[in-house]
């Protein structure tokens, strides 16, 4: 069956389909903590999610001496590989998924997690043999760099323009405007619906089953 407007659909990663936002904002904030840094308030390590590592620390923390920003990473990955067992997918995420690939769409994952953190969240939820292709920060240009949904429509064969990102910060929003995809903006994750919707999403979905709904209907 022909598709309407797109054939691959992208997703974020934290924020849009794993809730993981408070998890990761308290573990940049214990990272500073552990270093005896000013921690950062909630909005600023809220807004760098979605970002690589390296580049989140400088963006939350921009007045530290560099040399500290390792270990910062290395920080934050220790109080985070102590939680991430705890994180659960959204509510609706697994169904949306599962309709999703039965319908023929191409399904692909561009976070800022590093390889070795997706897998073991994809493994976790069950969730390796839902996509299509993934590509992490680690392997390529960071958001808002439109390199990863490059490199996924080309390794999947598919048009840049029949291509929908869909997440919850600007750096998806951005990277899709920068690469010539669509952008969907999700409400519920770390960034704040006005700096979204600035990014001018095709559509801003409040939780799950709406931009579930949204995308059966109109994708």
């Amino acid at each position: 069956m022909a598709r309407k407007q797109f054939d691959l659909i992208v997703f974020d990663w934290d924020g849009t389909l794993m809730d993981s936002t408070a998890t990761i904002v308290k573990c940049i904030q214990s990272a500073a903590k552990d270093l005896g840094l000013a921690v950062p308030s909630d909005a600023a390590a809220s807004h760098v999610i979605g970002l690589g590592l390296g580049e989140a620390m400088q963006a939350a923390m921009p007045n530290i001496d560099a040399a500290l920003y390792p270990r910062m990473v290395e920080r934050y990955r220790y109080h985070f590989l102590t939680k991430d067992h705890e994180l659960v997918l959204f509510q609706g995420v697994r169904a949306m998924l599962d309709e999703l690939s039965q319908e023929g769409y191409f399904l692909a994952v561009a976070t800022g997690k590093s390889r070795v953190g997706l897998n073991r969240a994809l493994n976790a939820a069950g969730l390796l043999s839902v996509f299509d292709a993934t590509r992490c920060a680690d392997e390529t240009f960071s958001k808002p760099h439109p390199a990863m949904l490059q490199e996924l429509t080309r390794e999947l064969g598919q048009d840049m323009r029949r291509t929908v990102m869909i997440g919850d910060t600007t750096h998806d929003l951005l990277m899709a405007n920068n690469a010539g995809a669509a952008g969907i903006a999700v409400e519920y994750g770390a960034h704040p619906v006005q700096q979204l919707q600035a990014c001018h999403p095709v559509f801003t979905a409040k939780n799950v089953p709406e931009l579930h709904q949204w995308l059966v209907e109109n994708a």
